[in-house]
């Protein structure tokens, strides 16, 4: 299966954002991808006031990421905002395309490293997983990547790939910690992992991010096999991934390495 995988810097504006997007899938189309996959916030950047941004599942943005897919014969998964019951919005991935229409609300909320997602941002609770030409796939977020039984549940529905858009927060040690995280799930679920960032606003010439310790983005997206070895990796600066994953590979891993097999503790089903 041929994935794309589009580091960019979105800003405030959602219309805009949805040109970037549009442009994207049409050079991963052409490149014979299947799915392009788009970073968290690919909406809006985080330091906007997301509250009078956010939409429903069947509002014109995500019929507009829909009507993209369409377009481009792709599987979009791009991250937006939707509106939360009790007034704070919900952190969600829209995947659709050909055959697929699903939606995760991220479930671990980023409040650390001195921001706080929740104060506006609603938590989800489910696990989400879809089928693309036979091929599973789970939806996973940014903060939730320090969380290992996210990741295995996913195995455990019966993926072979985790889709991980993000924000990246920046500061000392943090492309390291995204680097050393992106690879244990991997490797402790022994799934293809697809890292896809916002890349850093400085390297990609955009307008300084928002004030504040807002998530904005570090880049270094990456697709990362199930032996937790990199296959390919992107900077920080803007690009699109185009790469090639083997879904019997996760056979072939699982086979030598059955950390899920092994399981005794937690999350085993």
């Amino acid at each position: 299966m041929r994935i794309a995988l589009s580091q960019l810097t979105t800003g405030p504006d959602p219309a805009s954002n949805l040109a970037l997007l549009r442009r994207e899938a049409q050079r991963a189309a052409e490149a014979g991808a299947r799915l392009i996959a788009f970073p968290e916030a690919a909406m809006a950047c985080f330091g906007t006031r997301l509250g009078p941004l956010a939409e429903p599942l069947d509002g014109p943005w995500a019929t507009e990421v829909r009507q993209i897919a369409k377009d481009t014969g792709l599987v979009v998964v791009a991250g937006m905002f939707t509106p939360a019951p009790d007034g704070r919005v919900t952190n969600t991935l829209l995947a659709t395309g050909p055959g697929v229409e699903a939606a995760y609300d991220k479930i671990h909320l980023y409040d650390a490293f001195g921001f706080r997602e929740s104060d506006t941002v609603a938590p989800g609770s489910e696990v989400v997983t879809f089928d693309l030409d036979g091929v599973g796939i789970g939806l996973a977020t940014c903060y939730d990547v320090r969380f290992p039984e996210l990741f295995r549940a996913h195995a455990d529905a019966g993926a072979v790939v985790s889709l991980l858009p993000a924000s990246w927060g920046a500061g000392p040690g943090k492309r390291e910690q995204w680097e050393l995280l992106t690879r244990a799930r991997a490797l402790d679920a022994t799934v293809w992992l697809a890292a896809v960032g916002q890349a850093d606003p400085a390297a990609s010439g955009a307008a300084p991010a928002p004030a504040g310790s807002a998530p904005t983005g570090i880049g270094h997206s990456a697709l990362i096999g199930p032996d937790g070895t990199v296959r390919e990796r992107l900077d920080a600066a803007p690009g699109l991934l185009i790469a090639d994953l083997d879904p019997d590979e996760v056979t072939a891993v699982r086979r030598t390495l059955s950390v899920l097999e092994n399981r005794r503790l937690g999350d085993r089903p």
